[in-house]
Order: structure tokens, then C-alpha cells, then sequence
């Protein structure tokens, strides 16, 4: 996803209404383009058009029927549908539901499947001359026919639509070449000598010039059809993922509701939740939706939201926000947002936006073409001129203008990208690293600034146990060992990194008696005979321990670093302290030297706080100055933050794992999400990493790259054999087995080159 491909369109019009419709008939970015500035063209209308999603944001002012845009689309060419109710196409209000229509990747599949079961007999006759028997021609016709036909159906009709609009893509390419193959196959078998039973090709590599009367081109038709397929199949699936992040983040949200009513609690679906009206909110349940408590204190994880890694303390007056995780107490709640006004809908516009704003990279192959193309076609007819003008006759004329339109369409041209990126994925999912399509590739070359989410990506995410400091005269073992063991009964993910430390350093933890949670400030209960209180330095004060001034000061440090100490006394006295903290991963200051080898600049992006943020940065050799670590940040923040850099003129590479990440993946120039963070970020992003190493951030763009170089180096071969041989086409002397063998040389060297991706290796092990 690119950004430097990103609409330009005007700002909406005041007051203006917003409609989806359903685009039909794109075959590429550049259909896209045509869409939008059409629309764009009409007074009043703004828009923005997206071949991923094949759905076009249209708004209107009211001098404007929406029966006027759907007609503007028509006379572009594509077909254009009006959203109606309930078939998902409006703007989602709170929470609803998208399904993708699969139709589109489905009637690919099955046109590649039928015509790959045709055209493998067509070029196994044609190119091994022990399987011509008598008449094996008309087989071949009869096989591949359907394939020219019905199976690049979809290119002819791409093809008539770029004629009438004076343009051409690939897809002219595509239906000239197969069509020009196919109707010379057909005077040949009919009105010249090709249908004679007992004719075969012979395996003979000449130059020579012919009428063309006794060659046919079949299995060049069918099998660049089925290749062009094979790489529209791929393009497809990658299509149909365009709107998953969306259905990933509204699964998110609570499904149903205890709400409080006439004084009873009544399970209710989360939608007929109302405003102002109080629910309840266990221990581990989903907070179903935006509110103030007004009742009970707890702690509630909000990491996937808002990315903080410490779990915030609420109680009675504070707000909360839907989706986010009950740690703690039983909660009451009075609802003050519903439906789309929550932050969790908020956060799904923002996806889209981010999803809607960019159109994808248009292939390489449409942009040689856009000028190979008329090119080729110019020469044709240049050809056809010069030899009806020089007397040779009709037939050598038509034969030397139609071998230089087939010459123009190899079959490497359709192998190209698919088998590099089959092959660079293959090896990519081998390593954990998973690309989601070409149009992602062409980003990494040009990313210049890598976006570093902390928490999950950077650090575990998980509260961590680091030190323990006992007071003077204090035994550690023991310090850790009784608050190991009250810990260990409270549900607070700090008690639990707590519990978890001490029982990997000290063993088995005694048992607690009289477990007792103060709201906002700890826990309290019996071990071993003491009694023993957990908490911040208020809890252990109104006990009458004080802090002895080096815990205090020891306090002070840890709070300076962003890290989290609580204080642990018994028996009348403050023992110890135990500092707590999301830990840095072991391997991320060797990513981060990676990603600077890449000629990256990394920044750090975190919603913690300052000096939480600048001690990972030191940690991880990330410059703590304010251009590359940006802390205390909101979900919209983050996106804002990818837009500024992005206006400054870097091309920007975002690293996430949390839903407070997923519009800022989607807004990146390239989003790489951590697989073992949350569906939405995964679906948001261009590249997957299923370990959790970052390290495999810096393997992916390398992969990535060396994957766009191997699909150049195809296309530029793809081209350069057949741009070689077009003199030879033109000249009247280009043999049908000479063609055969360049094109065949040509696929044999791209898969070739192809099957190199397979020996790359990753740094990440």
C-alpha cells in the first residue's frame, strides 16, 4: 500500500451527504483512477475509489441525484450499485457487520481451474511432436477455444473498455495477442493448410520466411490465458482480505450485556443497551461499551486499546471505554456512548479511512505496457503496410503482422509475478513471514522510516517482575517469598507478574489466610504467621510503615524509568520493594540494528508514558530525542503521527500488534503486524510476522525487496525476449517453432530465476 498512489480528490463538500456504492468491472489500479475522475468531474462530488474493496465513496451535495453518479460510472464503462438496506454497503453504524462478496475471486478460480484442465493436452501436443497424431490439431482447437473465449473473457471485455476510452493495460496486451493467435489458427486450419490430417510442427529451429498458412498458435493463447489467470487468482484473494480488519475489530466488543434493571440484573444483547443506563462488569469480562463506574474499584487492561502496559485503577466517576478488560473488582457502570459513537466504532472508521484513502501499487507490468502497447500495435500495422506495399502478397503481409502481435504476448509476461511471489511467499511462511500480495511490494524498496510500536512489539506486553530491593537488613528470598505468596491470590496482572517471578526464583509459595483487597491501594493478608500488606506507600503508611528513606529513594528511581514499584511490609515494617515493568524483548536491540542496516530510521510510538518510552528507547539503541520517540499517543494520534512523517516526505514502515495500532498499519506506506498480537492489526497490515521476534521485521523487508527484484528482472526478461524477436516478426521470417522455443526459453528462465528466492535466508533465527 502506498501512499505516493494515494487520491487526490478536493475536500467534501459542506453539508454534503456520503454514499458507498459497489464498483463492477476493474480490472486494475488504473480503472480505479478512471472511476474517480470521472466522478470526481461532476459538480458537487467528491470522491474516492478503491480497486481492493471495488467500492467507490462518493460525496454529494443535495444539487446532485445519486442516480447521476451511478450513471457517470456507466458511461465510464464499469457498473456502479446503490447501496440498499441492510446489504452492508452504508457506512457501518455502531458495530455492524461486513461480509466480503467472494463472488469475484470465486469466478476467477473457476475460469483458471476449467481453463488449466483444457490448455495442459494444448501445449503438451504442441510442443512434443510424438503426441501429434492425425488430426491433433482440431483437438487442440476444440480445447482451446473455450479457454481463448470464455476463460479470457474478462480481458476482452477490459480490453474494449481501455479501446473505448483511448487508453490500453495489460489486459489489451493480453486480448490482442490471444485473440490475433486464436483467428490466424483459424484461417490457417480452415482456409490454409494447417487442417490437413497428417500435419504436425516439427521440432526444427529456422528462420525462414512464410505465408503462415500451416501454422497455428494455439497453445500460445491458452497458455498465456491460463498464466494471466493464475496471477488475476492470487490478486483476487488478496482483494477479498481488503475489508477483514473491520470484522476483526468490531468482534472485539462485548456481545452481551448485564444491565441493571428495577434493581435486577438482566442479560441483554449489547445493541439494546441505552444510554444512561448501568451495567454490571465482573472480574474478566468485556467492558460491552463507553462509560463512567459508579460503583467498585479495579484495575482494567486497556493495552489492546490504548497501548499502555500498566492496567489502569479506575472507580466511582472515571471513565472507561468498551472492549477493554475487566483485571480487577465487580464494576458498575452508567453507559454514556452506544453504537457508532464508541471509541471501538470510532477506531473501525478509522481503519477504513486509512483502507479508503490509498488506491493500490498498479502493476509494473500495466505501466511497460501502457507504452509497449500502442507500440506494438503501431508496428503491426506498420508491418502489414510495408509488405502489402512491397507486393508480397496478402498472406505473407497478414502472417508477419499477426506473428509480431502474438510475439508481443509471452507467456513469462503472465509467469512473471506469479511465480516470484508464489515462491517468496512460500519461502516468507517457511520463516514466519507472511506477504499478503504484490501490491505490497514495490513499499518496501522505498521505505526510508520504520514506526516501532512499544508494547507487544518492542517489549513482551506483559508485566514483568525485575528486581526485588530489600531494606536494610532484609533478606531478598524472603521479601519475595511472602509477597510471591499473597500475590498469588489476587486476580491484578501486576500480583500475578509478582506471583509468577517468585515462584520461578524461590519454589513452591506457602499458603494465604485472611486474603483481603483494599480497593486502589493492595492487598493484605496472613503468611506464615505475619501479616503482610502489598501495595502503594499509602497502603503500608496507614499501618504505620513508613518507607525507610533508601526505598524511598529507590521508589524514585524505578517511577524516573516508567517502571512500577510496590511496596511490601509485616509485622509493623516496610521489608522491601518489587519493581515491576513490561520487559524489553531479548531480540529487539539486535532488530533495531538491523533495521538501521536497511537504511531505516527507526521511531518509537507508544500511548505510555515519557519515561517509559525514552528507557525502552536507550535500551534497544533507539535516539531518545523527540523526532524518534513520540510517547503518550492516542489510536488517532498514532495515524496523525504516520501522516506527519509521511508529509515530510518519508515513505513510512509501521510495526504493530494492537487494535491501537490497526489504523496506523493501514495508513503506513507498508504495516508489518506481530502475529501474536490481535486479528485486527494483522488484517490491517501488508506483512505478517507469526513469531513475535522483531528481528523478523528486518527478514521480511529484506525478503520483501529481494522479492520485488526477482519480479522486475522477470518482467524485463518477460519483455526483452519478445522485444527481441519482434524485428524477426516483422521481417516475415519468425518460424512457429522458433517462436515456441523463445517463448518456452523465456517461462524456463523466469521460474528459474524465480526458484532463487527459495535459497534466501533470514537473520532471525
Amino acid at each position: 500500500m502506498s501512499s505516493a498512489t494515494q487520491s487526490t480528490t478536493p475536500p467534501a463538500p459542506a453539508g454534503g451527504r456520503q454514499v458507498e456504492l459497489a464498483i463492477g468491472g476493474m480490472t486494475c489500479a488504473s480503472c480505479a483512477m478512471r472511476i474517480e475522475k470521472r466522478l470526481n468531474k461532476l459538480d458537487g462530488v467528491t470522491a474516492t475509489v478503491n480497486y481492493a474493496t471495488e467500492k467507490a465513496r462518493v460525496t454529494y451535495t443535495g444539487d446532485v441525484a445519486p442516480d447521476e453518479v451511478v450513471a457517470a460510472v456507466e458511461k465510464a464503462g464499469y457498473t456502479a450499485r446503490l447501496p440498499e438496506p441492510g446489504d452492508g454497503l452504508e457506512r457501518p453504524p455502531a458495530g455492524a457487520r461486513r461480509e466480503p462478496a467472494s463472488g469475484g475471486e470465486q469466478g476467477v478460480l473457476l475460469r483458471l481451474l476449467v481453463s488449466a484442465v483444457l490448455t495442459v493436452p494444448v501445449v503438451a501436443m504442441a510442443m512434443v511432436p510424438a503426441l501429434q497424431f492425425t488430426s491433433w490439431q482440431w483437438l487442440s482447437l476444440t480445447l482451446a477455444a473455450p479457454v481463448v473465449v470464455w476463460g479470457a473473457w474478462p480481458f476482452h471485455r477490459a480490453a474494449w473498455t481501455n479501446l473505448r476510452h483511448g487508453t490500453s493495460t495489460m489486459d489489451t496486451l493480453i486480448s490482442l495477442g490471444t485473440l490475433a493467435a486464436l483467428g490466424w489458427s483459424l484461417y490457417a486450419l480452415f482456409l490454409g493448410t494447417a487442417g490437413e490430417p497428417g500435419m504436425t510442427h516439427p521440432f526444427t529451429l529456422t528462420i525462414a520466411r512464410t505465408d503462415g498458412a500451416g501454422n497455428i498458435y494455439l497453445e500460445a493463447a491458452a497458455g498465456v490465458t491460463t498464466f494471466i489467470l493464475a496471477g488475476r487468482y492470487v490478486e483476487a484473494r488478496s482483494k477479498r482480505r481488503a475489508g477483514a480488519a473491520l470484522r476483526a475489530l468490531l468482534e472485539l466488543g462485548a456481545k452481551e450485556v448485564s444491565v441493571l434493571r428495577g434493581g435486577r440484573e438482566q442479560r441483554i444483547p449489547v445493541d439494546r443497551l441505552a444510554v444512561g443506563e448501568d451495567f454490571v462488569v465482573r472480574p474478566g469480562e468485556k467492558i460491552a461499551t463507553d462509560g463512567v463506574v459508579t460503583e467498585g474499584s479495579s484495575a482494567v487492561d486497556a493495552s489492546m486499546l490504548t497501548g499502555e502496559s500498566v492496567p489502569v485503577e479506575v472507580g466511582p466517576g472515571d471513565t472507561v471505554v468498551g472492549a477493554t478488560v475487566n483485571a480487577g473488582g465487580r464494576l458498575v457502570v452508567r453507559a454514556t456512548r452506544i453504537g457508532s459513537d464508541t471509541q471501538l466504532a470510532q477506531m473501525a472508521v478509522l481503519v477504513e479511512d486509512a483502507q479508503n484513502g490509498k488506491a493500490e501499487v498498479q502493476r509494473l507490468a500495466d505501466r511497460v505496457s501502457a507504452v509497449f502497447v500502442p507500440v506494438v500495435i503501431a508496428l503491426a500495422v506498420g508491418t502489414l503496410g510495408f509488405w502489402l506495399g512491397t507486393g508480397a502478397g496478402a498472406g505473407a503481409a497478414f502472417t508477419a503482422a499477426v506473428a509480431v502481435l502474438i510475439i508481443a504476448c509471452p507467456c513469462a509476461l503472465g509467469l512473471a509475478t506469479p511465480t516470484a511471489l508464489m515462491v517468496g511467499t512460500g519461502r516468507g511462511a517457511q520463516l514466519g513471514i507472511l506477504i499478503k500480495g504484490p501490491e505490497v511490494l514495490e513499499s518496501t524498496r522505498r521505505v526510508d522510516t520504520v514506526v516501532l510500536d512499544k508494547t507487544g512489539t518492542v517489549t513482551t506486553g506483559r508485566m514483568t517482575l525485575l528486581d526485588v530491593v530489600p531494606a536494610a537488613g532484609e533478606d531478598a528470598g524472603q521479601v519475595l517469598r511472602l509477597a510471591g505468596a499473597l500475590e498469588e491470590a489476587s486476580e491484578h496482572p501486576i500480583a500475578q507478574a509478582v506471583a509468577k517471578g517468585a515462584a520461578e526464583r524461590v519454589g513452591t509459595l506457602p499458603p494465604v489466610e485472611g486474603f483481603t483487597n483494599v480497593e486502589g491501594l493492595g492487598v493484605q493478608g496472613v503468611v506464615d504467621g505475619h501479616a503482610v500488606l502489598i501495595g502503594r506507600a499509602r497502603l503500608l503508611a496507614e499501618w504505620s510503615q513508613q518507607l525507610p528513606a533508601d526505598l524511598e529513594r529507590a521508589m524514585a528511581a524505578a517511577e524516573a524509568e516508567g517502571r512500577t514499584a510496590v511496596a511490601v511490609g509485616w509485622d509493623g515494617a516496610a521489608r522491601g520493594l518489587l519493581v515491576v515493568a513490561d520487559s524489553v524483548k531479548d531480540t529487539s536491540a539486535e532488530a533495531v540494528r538491523m533495521l538501521r542496516g536497511l537504511g531505516l530510521t527507526p521511531v518509537l510510538l507508544t500511548g505510555d508514558n515519557e519515561a517509559v518510552a525514552r528507557s525502552v528507547a536507550r535500551q534497544v539503541g533507539i535516539d531518545p530525542g523527540p523526532d524518534t520517540v513520540i510517547a503518550e499517543v492516542l489510536p488517532q494520534d498514532k495515524v496523525d503521527v504516520v501522516q506527519r512523517l509521511q508529509s515530510e516526505g518519508k515513505v513510512v514502515a509501521m510495526v504493530g500488534d494492537g487494535v491501537n495500532d490497526a489504523a496506523a498499519l493501514a495508513r503506513a506506506d507498508l504495516g508489518l503486524a506481530m502475529g501474536t498480537g490481535t486479528d485486527v492489526a494483522i488484517e490491517a497490515s501488508d506483512l505478517t510476522l507469526v513469531r513475535g521476534d522483531l528481528r523478523a521485521a528486518a527478514d521480511a523487508i529484506r525478503l520483501a525487496r529481494r522479492t520485488l527484484g526477482t519480479i522486475r528482472g522477470n518482467l524485463f526478461w518477460a519483455f526483452a525476449y519478445n522485444v527481441a524477436a519482434l524485428p524477426l516478426a516483422a521481417a516475415g521470417l519468425l518460424n512457429p517453432m522458433l517462436a515456441g522455443a523463445a517463448m518456452a526459453f523465456s517461462s524456463v528462465f523466469v521460474v528459474t530465476n524465480s526458484l532463487r528466492l527459495r535459497r534466501f535466508t533470514a537473520a532471525a533465527r
